[in-house]
């Protein structure tokens, strides 16, 4: 038996994917919708996956403070600096903790991310034994979704790409 909760969180962000060729070059914006779940295979003492204020709360911070109303670009895009100069909130892509194998900020690398928050979120919080992100979807527009299973367990490798640990928190 496996127990399963989600949650779903909007933002508006932009962003720029100057590597594809079509429209998206051009700095646009979309409202985002993620929603990620989470499961484990034995609900916890108090009969929950994970309390869902608290992972609500942190998930929603980590969204709010780094890409909400802000521009997710690429590290080595050359927008990027520019629009930091200017005091515009940019979250770079293809930068630790968590998108530094991430170079652009497509619809799936933005799902690769927040399940890699998430995890971060979710292992420092009280849980059920074993509870992990099992899945995040992120919508960029009503017709256009990427869906991000990620491998049973955390191993080693992703770990490490996200650089950071239960202790350090969301923060980059």
């Amino acid at each position: 038996m496996t127990h399963q909760i989600r949650v779903r969180h909007n933002f508006e962000t932009a962003h720029r994917l100057p590597h594809l060729a079509g429209k998206c070059v051009n700095l646009h914006g979309h409202s985002w919708w993620a929603e990620v779940t989470v499961q484990a295979g034995r609900l916890s003492e108090d009969h929950t996956v994970v309390e869902f204020g608290a992972f609500k709360k942190a998930l929603r911070a980590f969204i709010d403070e780094h890409l909400d109303h802000g521009a997710m670009l690429g590290a080595d895009d050359p927008l990027a600096p520019l629009r930091a100069a200017h005091g515009s909130k940019v979250y770079l892509f293809g930068e630790p903790p968590y998108a530094r194998d991430l170079p652009y900020p497509t619809v799936e690398a933005v799902a690769v991310l927040l399940a890699r928050v998430a995890q971060v979120v979710l292992d420092d919080q009280e849980r059920a034994a074993g509870a992990t992100v099992s899945r995040v979807e992120v919508t960029e527009t009503h017709v256009n979704a990427a869906e991000f299973v990620p491998r049973s367990g955390r191993s080693g490798e992703e770990q490490a790409l996200s650089g950071a640990s239960p202790a350090s928190g969301v923060t980059p």
